[in-house]
């Protein structure tokens, strides 16, 4: 695309003023960070994610059949406080860090050792409370990993290649619905399910710093720590940060509204719909299947498409009106078909959203040299609605009439996160 047609169509890295490298000193694609990021998601949400969403709801389930909604809720609630306090404080030390490896890499790295160890550990653990405090110390992993792994982007991509290397995030963030299939698989066997979502964190974990490959940081300047370096490292950016904090409400009502219905996927097919476990697994790995497939056609389609017409904020903002428009269809009635139509088009909203809100999230960065920290408060907002989500759809099922009762309030969720991100002033 000719310089000429980008200023004409506004393309979003013209004159961008938080990059740490500019176009020109990157006149290349990283091919290797972008596998890296392509994986990332595998690292520290498909392990966590799914045991979270699929397998603990099981074995509560197995443990405690009568308590099991509650155990859930509580869960989220403990973990969402170990969450809002990790997610930032990772990300502000990962900027601070000055090592060998690099500043990130050092935090993704024993993140992954933990989360992993964690999981194989709750898999063995009977009571429910130990079970809530052993996963506050995989969630604090989790959103370390996370934290530190998305402010990579703000230290090593070109403006010019944001939009690319969020398409690979997005398209990774996908695929992870192939573990999703897999921990679908072992309802019948939590235990043994754990051990296989840790295996697979691992694993990929190791892949990603390989590819990273993050250099030493020794020679990058460093603020005297005093508490004026304290404040501006581990405070709420305020400065230039109205559109960011629009951003960062927008996904946390986008993702918050997604999670209430999946939180409680597992009892919505049982209870509400009526189906045997058996059908229960077939159905969901075919939900699994059909947002994978969707979300990688959507996403490799949208991230391109959004270069060429310049525009970042309209596909964020219009595909999460499209996830609550997909959220109303099983309020209608107590039919699995309903459930097949509001996956079909969460799975192409996915595809959609996933390619360009890793973009539009850099582009309203207001420091980049608190790009940790505040890549963590945009990361806290995506894993708090995660948890918080599950207490709400508890809260839900519990006093506003059942699993039904799920639906409408997941439309209004993502509805209001598409107004909040058509708030932003600063990106078309």
């Amino acid at each position: 695309m000719s310089s000429k047609k980008e200023e004409k169509l506004g393309h979003p890295s013209d004159n961008v003023t938080n990059a740490a490298i500019s176009n020109e000193q990157q006149p290349k694609f990283p091919k290797l960070f972008g596998l890296a990021m392509f994986i990332g998601p595998f690292v520290w949400l498909a392990p966590a994610g799914n045991v979270r969403n699929t397998l603990l709801p099981q074995y509560f389930s197995q443990i405690d059949p009568s308590g099991k909604v509650a155990a859930i809720a509580i869960l989220a609630s403990v973990t969402s406080i170990v969450a809002a306090i990790s997610n930032i404080l990772f990300g502000a030390l990962s900027d601070l860090t000055r090592s060998r490896f690099g500043k990130r890499k050092p935090w993704i790295l024993i993140g992954t050792l933990v989360e992993s160890g964690m999981i194989c550990l709750v898999a063995n653990l009977t009571n429910i409370w130990i079970i809530i405090a052993a996963w506050g110390v995989v969630a604090a992993a989790e959103n370390a990993v996370a934290a530190a792994m998305v402010a990579q982007e703000a230290d090593r991509i070109a403006p010019k290649w944001r939009g690319t290397i969020s398409t690979l995030y997005g398209l990774g963030y996908t695929a992870i619905q192939v573990v999703a299939m897999i921990a679908a698989q072992f309802l019948s066997n939590p235990k043994l399910g754990m051990y296989v979502m840790a295996g697979i964190g691992l694993v990929m974990g190791i892949l990603h710093v390989i590819f990273a490959n993050e250099k030493a940081n020794f020679d990058e300047p460093r603020d005297k720590f005093d508490w004026k370096t304290a404040w501006t490292h581990f405070s709420l950016p305020t400065k230039g940060a109205r559109d960011y904090w629009f951003a960062v409400g927008g996904k946390l009502a986008m993702v918050m509204g997604g999670t209430i219905v999946n939180a409680y996927m597992l009892y919505v097919l049982t209870d509400y719909m009526k189906l045997s476990q058996a059908s229960t697994g077939r159905t969901l790995a075919t939900f699994a299947l059909i947002q994978l497939v969707l979300g990688l056609v959507f996403t490799a389609i949208s991230g391109p498409f959004a270069d060429k017409i310049g525009r970042l904020k309209l596909p964020v903002a219009l595909s999460t009106a499209l996830i609550g428009v997909g959220q109303l269809f099983p309020f209608i009635a107590p039919h699995v078909w309903t459930l097949y139509v509001m996956t079909v088009l969460v799975g192409i909203s996915n595809g959609i959203y996933n390619a360009v809100d890793g973009a539009l999230n850099l582009a309203v960065l207001p420091n980049k040299e608190t790009a940790g920290k505040d890549m963590g408060f945009i990361n806290l907002a995506n894993t708090l609605s995660q948890i918080g989500g599950t207490v709400v759809a508890g809260l839900i099922v519990t006093y506003l009439g059942g699993y039904r009762a799920i639906f409408p309030c997941a439309f209004a969720i993502s509805l209001i996160g598409s107004i909040l991100i058509m708030r932003i002033k600063k990106v078309r």
